[in-house]
């Protein structure tokens, strides 16, 4: 909080001087300046006096020095605080942190740099349930959630491997009409693939793995809803719809497997649905963003990159509807040109402009060629401008997670308080002091214990030897 210099004080109190020695760089400001916040660690004299250094007369901070320049102009300014560019942004933070500059600085300054307010995460109220939720949805919390978390990963990854192997022509069934028959394959065209024999599910290795990972799909999902503190919550959230999808297409395969036998459905829409709810199980890699912080950070950049993302796509859209038709019209003379109509150039001029370039559609004229230098030079420049936002975005959220894990690694030296060196002469007049206020305070009080509280020590006055009396030796004019 932000207060004038007080009305009693005296005319040239608030103008008085500080030195302030931060890893040998001296500061030096006004007294007034640093009133204005009361609250923090510089602001209030009974916190900075730890620090004080009376045979130098100023306070010394072993602390990051590029920092404190923008810790000493957030007083002097009244409030603005900005980060130097030299400084780390975890660096700037301990600092601001050890200074004390308080919750609503310290929010401010998030705001400022685009640090995504972390919502506060309710729990069950039960505790049973508490615990479950714990178990399943923080892997973090216990060694039992890390171990359930490597299962569930492990998963993941077989479930994966077995959509793969099972198009694979020696392992392929025959009878599954969602696969695309190979009786001739490449690279060998003439060669007779021998039929494997038809399986039944429950002979089927695929089907039983398959339905060992649904299985366990499914009690995952049905633990985390019971156990999560709100329902329409639990919906909401985009990696439980991931889960979701994850099962469905095992159910719905199954069913339609049992009408396709039975008679019920046509033989067209079964073999249409099966073929998309299998190209949907491969959506179930998605699951690992769960458990993966580099998903994680994939995932934020995206979201944050949309608007960038957005102009690239308006950016090619534009460029493929001119080049596609620049070079239509270039090669509209040629007899055998390989773009029949516009429509048709669009994958030319995709390909050109993305710098892919497959070959399987080019200009032969003088013209549609130099429509097509035209076309990869101005596809490289569309790209190359929002790319750098992107690429920056996820540099961000990438050393925002290495920063957090670097202050659980590291601890800053501890300030440690002034402490005048020991001296015999020193000591005799303390204990003299000492034995002479011990007599005043028996003439006054009696035989009470005598106490000097903290809060009477003046501004630079250090108690030192006896805490009970002050050095009054040691006091400055601040």
């Amino acid at each position: 909080m932000k207060v004038p210099c007080p009305p009693f004080s005296l005319p040239w109190d608030c103008c008085e001087r500080v030195v302030i020695n931060v890893s040998g760089l001296r500061f030096e400001t006004q007294v007034k300046t640093l009133r204005q916040f009361p609250n923090t660690l510089l602001g209030d004299p009974l916190r900075r006096l730890q620090y004080y250094d009376p045979l130098r007369n100023e306070y010394f901070f072993d602390r990051n020095r590029p920092s404190f320049d923008s810790i000493l102009y957030y007083y002097q300014s009244g409030g603005r605080l900005r980060r130097p560019i030299n400084v780390p942004l975890d660096v700037f933070l301990e600092e601001l942190k050890f200074y004390q500059l308080g919750e609503e600085a310290l929010t401010k300054f998030r705001d400022d740099e685009g640090f995504i307010k972390e919502e506060e995460q309710p729990m069950p109220e039960r505790e049973f349930l508490k615990q479950v939720w714990l178990l399943f949805e923080h892997p973090e919390s216990s060694q039992a959630a890390r171990i359930i978390a490597i299962i569930s990963v492990m998963v993941i990854l077989i479930s994966i491997v077995i959509f793969c192997l099972e198009t694979l022509p020696e392992f392929r069934d025959e009878s599954d009409m969602s696969l695309p028959l190979a009786a001739a394959s490449w690279p060998f065209p003439n060669s007779v693939l021998h039929a494997v024999p038809t399986k039944t599910h429950s002979e089927d290795p695929f089907f039983i793995v398959e339905t060992i990972c649904i299985c366990w799909f499914s009690f995952e999902l049905l633990v985390r809803f019971i156990a999560c503190p709100s329902k329409p919550a639990f919906f909401k959230n985009i990696m439980n719809m991931i889960d979701f999808i994850a099962i469905i297409p095992y159910f719905v395969a199954l069913g339609t497997e049992f009408a396709r036998q039975r008679g019920v459905s046509q033989p067209a829409m079964s073999l249409a649905i099966l073929r998309v709810i299998r190209l949907v199980r491969v959506f179930r890699i998605f699951k690992l963003s769960r458990h993966s912080k580099g998903l994680q950070i994939l995932g934020q950049t995206l979201k944050a990159s949309m608007r960038e993302l957005g102009l690239l796509i308006f950016f090619l859209f534009i460029g493929v509807i001119l080049f596609s038709s620049a070079v239509y019209f270039a090669e509209a003379d040629h007899d055998q040109s390989n773009f029949s109509s516009i429509p048709a150039a669009f994958w030319w001029a995709v390909v050109t402009m993305t710098t892919v370039g497959y070959g399987d559609m080019y200009p032969e004229t003088m013209g549609g060629k130099i429509v097509g230098s035209l076309c990869a030079i101005a596809g490289v420049l569309t790209i190359s401008l929002p790319v750098p936002v992107i690429v920056s975005n996820f540099s961000y959220f990438y050393h925002r997670e290495t920063d957090c894990e670097d202050q659980d690694q590291y601890t800053h030296i501890t300030t440690c308080p002034y402490t005048p060196p020991p001296s015999p002469e020193l000591a005799a007049i303390q204990r003299k002091a000492h034995v002479h206020e011990k007599a005043l305070h028996r003439e006054k009080h009696g035989d009470k214990e005598l106490i000097v509280p903290n809060s009477e020590f003046l501004d630079g006055m250090v108690p030192t030897g006896n805490s009970e009396v002050p050095n009054k030796r040691l006091v400055t004019q601040v």
